[in-house]
């Protein structure tokens, strides 16, 4: 039995057919993560969707009436390049669900992992790149507004900007104004590694760290409050030491209250998506950097998935399953 929780169902499954998207990884992580022993049926908590005040504590009401009716224009369905159905729209909203159940979860557990959700492109008004509704910012604004947190860090590991996340959650601010904006000026690079640069926005109640391909999607990358825009073909070591680097700065201005770990399997070298190269053994590393920060600091964090389009599903499937096996590794003991 694991120490902590996994949130899973199989509507989490997205039903867009034929797609880059591989809609049935949840399921197979799942499988696998059963059939080698790491979790049993028992750990697992069914979620329900979030409700519509949920959703809209982050979106627009336009737009999520567009969802719920069906009513989104050719270029907004061509823009989420997904293609709508009644459907899609209730699988993302258990996604959600799904978020909000791992946050509240994880205060109580530590960590807890949704098999599902890191829809960290869509935008308050309109959805880009296979996400519909942000679930992450949903689960924030849902625990902000039951008072069980006051600051959350989102952490994005996916190979691609979270600008959703960066739109979201950008000029906002506590009424303490917390802390000063971070910079490129004012964050060392880690000695020996390739150039990267590390650039910053102004921090808010909710602070931002991006670790993602600057050579590829989205084009225009709105500013988080610490993004590392990594060179193409970077390996194991140098974006460990990024990440490492980033953590610190981030933690050094801000004290969240959760970190919102959004863990992307597509850095992995063989990602069709993707230009970065980590090996399976470099992103597990990854997890457990991420989990051994916030167990040492006594951060609460909930995981998503996000991307993973490996060119072997079963890759993408292992790289998810093993952030499962970090977690239990660091929370276990």
């Amino acid at each position: 039995m694991l120490p902590f929780k996994l949130v899973y169902s199989d509507a989490y499954y997205l039903p867009i057919g034929t797609h880059v998207f591989p809609a049935e990884k949840y399921r197979r992580v799942r499988d696998k993560l059963i059939a080698a022993g790491v979790a049993e049926h028992s750990d697992f908590l069914e979620p329900e969707p979030a409700s519509d005040q949920d959703i809209l504590l982050v979106h627009k009401p336009e737009y999520v009436q567009k969802l719920k009716t069906g009513t989104l224009s050719p270029r907004e369905e061509m823009e989420m390049e997904i293609p709508y159905s009644r459907d899609l729209a209730e699988a993302f909203w258990l996604a959600a669900g799904g978020s909000i159940l791992a946050a509240r979860q994880c205060l109580a557990d530590r960590v807890s992992i949704s098999l599902g959700g890191g829809f960290h492109h869509a935008f308050p008004d309109h959805g880009e790149g296979f996400c519909m509704i942000h679930d992450v910012a949903v689960a924030i604004r849902r625990l902000q507004r039951d008072d069980k947190i006051r600051t959350a860090m989102t952490v994005d590991c996916d190979v691609h900007q979270g600008n959703g996340t960066a739109a979201i959650f950008a000029g906002t601010r506590t009424a303490s104004a917390l802390l000063p904006s971070s910079s490129a000026s004012t964050v060392m690079q880690p000695a020996g590694m390739p150039r990267g640069k590390m650039r910053g926005a102004h921090a808010s109640d909710v602070f931002t760290i991006s670790l993602h391909q600057h050579n590829n999607y989205p084009l225009w990358k709105p500013p988080s409050s610490i993004d590392v825009d990594l060179p193409d073909g970077i390996g194991d070591d140098d974006y460990l030491a990024w990440l490492d680097n980033a953590l610190s700065s981030g933690l050094r201005q801000f004290e969240p209250d959760l970190i919102c770990y959004i863990a992307g399997a597509d850095p992995y070298k063989e990602d069709q998506l993707g230009g970065l190269n980590l090996t399976i053994g470099g992103l597990k590393k990854r997890d457990e950097l991420v989990f051994r920060v916030a167990r040492a600091r006594n951060i609460p964090v909930m995981v998503t998935y996000a991307g993973g389009y490996a060119m072997n599903i079963e890759d993408t499937v292992t790289i998810h399953a093993n952030t499962v096996v970090a977690a239990k590794e660091v929370f276990g003991r």
